[in-house]
């Protein structure tokens, strides 16, 4: 039943559960998101990077001029998941690998301190703890985070690139399946990890819900990197398998679709871009010299 929540790529909750403000969002500075281009040494343009945001409200603008020009120019686009809509088989992956019969209530699988806490949460999203009694812990945390999300993810920034190249070919990074099998075999102490982090940060969260909107509006590096060490984040087994080590294979799998002629325009989570482990440092090492386009 949360399918629709956890289909819209949401390993990057650091950026996925930015909330709206409404008309600020369109009366605000001009968008700067981080926008990246990638050139081999001889300074051929190889391809292009946009981190992206994965919910945002109506009306938000974040295409800049250059934006809109490498949308026309790039040869195909490549994101982390191409099928954002929750059709064909996506319903049944998610209940393969997110449902388990003989689960532990969802409460006790919480440190005592932050079961009031769950309880509220709960209550804001007009949920019971029944609703959780087959779902694993990994899915039972997307989904609470989700209860105080306002930007709606059919405004998402790769769901409009996706619209954006339905006339040139998409490729996944890691697709549906690929994505919640990161989750899935988390072991289950990370994954109780992930849902405490997320009950914990909930109340921190409704103080400031647009702060990593706003971050993700103006390019800010240094916000959105500290949010990668956030949250549940910041425990080393969640950072590792979740951002760390996905950039590591995306780094790999992108070097060699880099050297085609072909060139892509690469979006995938802002939070994934940013810092000495993000991919423009990790393409930076591969000897490609990304700089970032105002």
């Amino acid at each position: 039943m949360r399918f629709a929540a956890l289909s819209m790529a949401p390993l990057a909750l650091a950026l996925g559960g930015c909330s709206d403000t409404g008309g600020e969002a369109a009366a605000g500075p001009p968008p700067d998101p981080l926008f990246y281009e990638i050139a081999n040494a001889d300074g051929t343009v190889e391809g292009w990077m946009l981190g992206t945001i994965h919910a945002l409200p109506d009306g938000a603008r974040w295409r800049t001029a250059e934006i809109g020009r490498v949308i026309d120019t790039a040869d195909f686009l490549v994101v982390e998941i191409g099928e954002l809509n929750g059709r064909g088989e996506g319903p049944s992956i998610y209940a393969n690998l997110a449902q388990s019969p003989g689960l532990p209530p969802l409460d006790t699988r919480l440190p005592p301190e932050l079961r009031p806490q769950l309880a509220a949460l709960l209550e804001r999203g007009g949920l019971e703890p029944d609703d959780f009694s087959t779902e694993e812990s990994w899915a039972a945390a997307i989904a609470l985070a989700r209860i105080d999300a306002t930007g709606d993810p059919a405004n998402g920034a790769d769901r409009a690139l996706i619209a954006d190249f339905a006339d040139r070919p998409v490729r996944e990074l890691e697709g549906l399946r690929g994505q919640l099998l990161i989750f899935d075999r988390l072991p289950e102490s990370a994954q109780r990890s992930m849902l405490a982090a997320v009950v914990r940060e909930s109340e921190r969260g409704r103080r400031d819900p647009a702060r990593l909107q706003r971050a993700w509006l103006a390019g800010d590096a240094a916000t959105i990197e500290a949010s990668t060490r956030e949250g549940f984040l910041a425990d080393p087994i969640l950072r590792e398998a979740l951002l760390v080590g996905r950039n590591r294979r995306w780094t790999a799998a992108l070097v060699p679709v880099l050297q085609q002629p072909a060139r892509p325009l690469i979006a995938v989570g802002a939070a994934h871009l940013v810092g000495p482990d993000g991919l423009a440092a990790m393409l930076a090492a591969e000897g490609f010299t990304v700089r970032r386009l105002p």
